[in-house]
């Protein structure tokens, strides 16, 4: 099987990067748009899916219960350009994509992991505050 990537990324070092204030709070700033990929309905558990393994589209799609087609491609191409993940395409018949996390998409997954492990161990609370 022959890898190919199918974006390639800036391998400059973050010191030659520009800084870049950021100020979530702030209507303009890009940082919103990240956080709506990552804080959407499907984007956490794609995530949270991608931090125990490496998945193809139709183990994510059987792994994550009620997405559709069309929203999962959708989230993870969001979350690709965010550069949360990474899809590989390998050069065979049938095709064969695999998504994964990049290093800063599992920083990221760790911290939605923890907030959806304490909504799940809150649930009793949480259904009767809701009533």
């Amino acid at each position: 099987m022959t890898l190919i990537k199918d974006q390639v990324r800036d391998n400059a070092s973050a010191s030659e990067m520009p800084a870049i204030t950021c100020n979530v709070m702030a209507a303009g700033c890009p940082s919103r748009q990240v956080l709506q990929h990552l804080s959407s309905r499907w984007g956490v558990l794609i995530m949270v899916a991608l931090l125990s393994e490496t998945h193809r589209f139709s183990s994510l799609r059987r792994r994550i219960e009620g997405v559709s087609e069309r929203m999962l491609a959708q989230t993870l191409q969001s979350l690709e350009s965010d550069g949360m993940i990474k899809r590989y395409s390998y050069d065979t018949i049938p095709p064969h994509v695999e998504y994964s996390l990049t290093p800063l998409g599992r920083v990221v997954a760790v911290k939605l992991q923890e907030l959806v492990s304490i909504i799940e161990a809150s649930q009793a609370e949480i259904l009767n505050n809701s009533r």
